[in-house]
């Protein structure tokens, strides 16, 4: 191992400054920087095997994101007090990381490399996960691993109409759009957002602001990479047998182009049509010659990308005859399911989704450990599920994958801007999408699906909401940009952007780019053809569901919102949680009490739902001044006697206020267990004085009527 140089280099990013420091941490990496903004600091580490890992047809990179506890002076809040399985947040960061640093290796490059993300400082201002892909590629470039193009992150939210480079936490709270960018000198190729309706404008203006600022990081890396002398692995990627490949296109380069046009063919039948015709190429060649062989394989997957780019670029065809903007057939069905409390069922071509929406009370709450506030809780949750069935395959069932949760994360971004406040709905939702059948996007399903779901279960969302997913297939000048792409698009074409919004604007992006050259204006065009689309797939939404149901499903728990003095929450829960534990189990009913005094009390059974409400109020109830009460004689006193006007509330009746003329004794006028009509006169903090001399008069002339007649 050789001694690495020490270098602590920095430079301004938004307000603050961004510090890097390397050669002194983690030495045997083959790269490794502590990079600090703000009190913000991780130590991210490269490693990359010397010899390649045989047999395998894909990079075998690995990237891992942890955000530690200390880091921000807290102890994990679950059982085993230490850190578990990566938390959501800590997957999506590694897909962050992941899906921009993948592709800027070199084709065919098979060592197996592995980036690790270590947040070991968090300040409450500055979110690592930006910083993180900083430092993913300083760690990669800075080292002699064969990655020969650095990239950056940044953050770009929106204030008042100003954009700001790398908000604080507080900040994005506030902003209407929250743009995540990764960019190497050249081009983006990563985006994620989400945003309150954003018009199209506004994103791209954010996206050439966020890459103005990613080329001053990505020149700044390269005069420390000059600084350090590095000198990089040399490789180069193989390269294909020329006359193996004009032989191949020759013979079989028709037939190849027939398999690949799904015209009226499903996805599986074209895939066992290009699997039989890669057989018959392989076997055409002997078995003796191993390495022929396996070149005639790799010859072939070049040639299918070959007539699909020529095909899309010279013919202006898509594999399935569709226009560039055309979407595929849609279908919507709503209430699909009888006992849940929402269901959709939405098809888009070979695309197909079972989602449901499921409303809950506050204490289905999900809580989770967070790095900048500690235990936070999330009312809104969406979960994706992938099968393996739907696309025609076996496999093993566990736990959710991170394509899952990243996909199920960008659906519940699209959707969260149009849900109702928690104030006028107080309801947990779930969304649980079951991928049964896909073949291109079905994240953007979900979302469609989801949107149904919450209406058909009469959530009173603002507007619907839709996605669509988008491709590019791009050669020097000549460009395609298609709507609703499908799987061999999303695989052979150069980007994949998928826009969720409603008819005033987006709600949430996610774009990866696998070429140079995307400029302002291709940009514009992308997402005024995704607008279009967007909008074609709201309206056949809308004749399935326009509006959200009038009423929740019957199956669903009935919220009662009341309102109590927060001195009475002691009351309503009682020692040791008694009380609360006693209503609940006769009436059945969920009650959740906050510290402000907001009683939330849910069941399907309205009878016990009142049941639940009488109880409550009873147990809070305050005397008001001038109201009359039928109260009992709890106790006497030589000074007067304790009525009880109220379920546990007693108020002092002095003895001047018993009667109109002097008492001697109050035992004389009163007797303990007797029922007397009282007056509030007076509160004092939680004394409350009452009268029965105020009410006298009108007692003598009811008892003289009544003497009358």
């Amino acid at each position: 191992m050789t001694q690495k140089k020490y270098l602590k280099e920095s430079i301004k990013v938004g307000d603050k400054e961004l510090i890097v420091e390397t050669g002194k941490v983690a030495k045997q990496a083959d790269g490794s920087v502590v990079i600090r903004y703000g009190d913000t600091i991780l130590l991210v580490t490269a490693v990359s095997a010397r010899i390649a890992k045989e047999g395998l047809d894909f990079f075998p990179l690995t990237v891992e994101y942890r955000e530690s506890s200390y880091a921000a002076g807290r102890i994990p809040g679950n059982y085993f007090r230490r850190e578990g399985r990566p938390s959501e947040k800590e997957v999506l960061t590694c897909r962050l990381i992941d899906r921009p640093v993948r592709p800027l290796f070199a084709d065919g490059y098979r060592f197996e490399t592995q980036v690790v993300g270590s947040v070991i400082s968090s300040d409450t201002d500055n979110d690592p996960d930006v910083i993180a892909i900083t430092g993913a590629s300083m760690a990669l470039y800075l080292s002699d691993i064969p990655f020969e193009n650095p990239l950056a992150g940044l953050r770009i939210g929106l204030i008042d109409g100003k954009y700001i480079v790398n908000p604080t936490y507080d900040q994005r709270r506030e902003s209407v759009l929250n743009l995540i960018v990764a960019g190497t000198e050249e081009a983006i190729v990563m985006v994620e957002a989400e945003a309150q309706e954003v018009a199209e404008s506004i994103v791209v203006e954010a996206l050439m602001l966020a890459h103005k600022e990613i080329k001053r990081l990505c020149l700044w890396q390269k005069e420390l990479g000059k600084a350090l002398k590095i000198e990089k692995r040399k490789f180069a990627s193989p390269q294909l047998d020329e006359k193996l490949t004009t032989d191949i296109e020759a013979a079989y380069g028709d037939k190849l182009r027939a398999a690949l046009d799904t015209t009226g063919k499903d996805k599986l039948s074209s895939y066992s049509a290009i699997d039989a015709l890669k057989k018959e190429v392989v076997d055409s060649y002997p078995d003796d010659n191993p390495e022929t062989r396996q070149m005639a394989g790799k010859v072939f997957g070049h040639l299918k990308e070959k007539i699909f780019r020529e095909d899309m670029l010279g013919k202006r065809r898509r594999p399935d005859g569709r226009k560039f903007s055309e979407i595929r057939p849609i279908t919507c069905e709503v209430g699909w399911l009888p006992r849940v409390h929402g269901s959709a069922l939405f098809t888009r071509g070979e695309t197909q989704a079972i989602v449901t929406t499921t409303l809950g009370t506050k204490m289905d709450e999900q809580f989770m450990d967070d790095i900048e506030k500690g235990e936070v809780r999330r009312r809104f949750l969406l979960h994706y599920n992938f099968p393996p069935y739907s696309v025609g395959e076996t496999g093993r069932f566990g736990g959710s994958s991170r394509r899952e949760i990243g996909h199920g994360n960008l659906a519940r971004r699209a959707i969260e801007s149009i849900l109702p406040d928690e104030g006028d709905f107080p309801y947990t939702l779930r969304i649980v999408s079951e991928i049964t059948e896909s073949n291109g996007s079905s994240s953007m399903a979900t979302v469609c699906g989801g949107c149904l779901s919450l209406m058909e279960a009469g959530v009173p969302i603002k507007r619907a909401v839709a996605g669509v997913a988008m491709g590019l297939v791009m050669e020097g000048n000549r460009y395609a940009i298609l709507s609703d792409i499908a799987g061999a698009e999303d695989h052979y074409g150069d980007m994949d952007f998928k826009v969720t919004g409603t008819t005033e604007g987006i709600t949430a992006l996610q774009m990866d780019i696998k070429v140079a050259g995307i400029n302002a204006m291709i940009l514009q065009e992308a997402l005024e053809q995704a607008r279009k689309g967007r909008l074609h797939i709201l309206e056949i939404m809308e004749k399935a569901i326009a509006q959200p149901r009038e009423d929740i499903s019957p199956f669903a728990p009935r919220i009662i919102t009341l309102m109590i003095h927060p001195d009475k929450i002691r009351d309503v829960i009682g020692p040791g949680g008694k009380m609360i534990r006693s209503i609940t189990e006769e009436t059945g009913a969920k009650i959740d009490i906050s510290d402000d005094g907001t009683v939330l009390i849910a069941t399907a059974d309205g009878e016990a739902a009142q049941q639940a409400v009488a109880r409550i109020k009873s147990l809070t109830a305050e005397a008001e001044i001038g109201e009359t009460y039928l109260g009992t004689v709890s106790r006497i006193v030589d000074f007067g006697a304790f009525v009880e006007i109220l379920p546990g509330l007693d108020g002092l009746l002095h003895i001047s206020e018993i009667s109109d003329r002097r008492v001697r004794d109050v035992r004389d006028e009163l007797k303990e267990g007797q029922q007397i009509m009282v007056k509030c006169i007076g509160k004092e903090g939680n004394k409350v004085k009452l009268s029965r001399k105020a009410l006298l008069p009108k007692e003598e002339s009811k008892t003289a009527t009544e003497g009358e007649n």
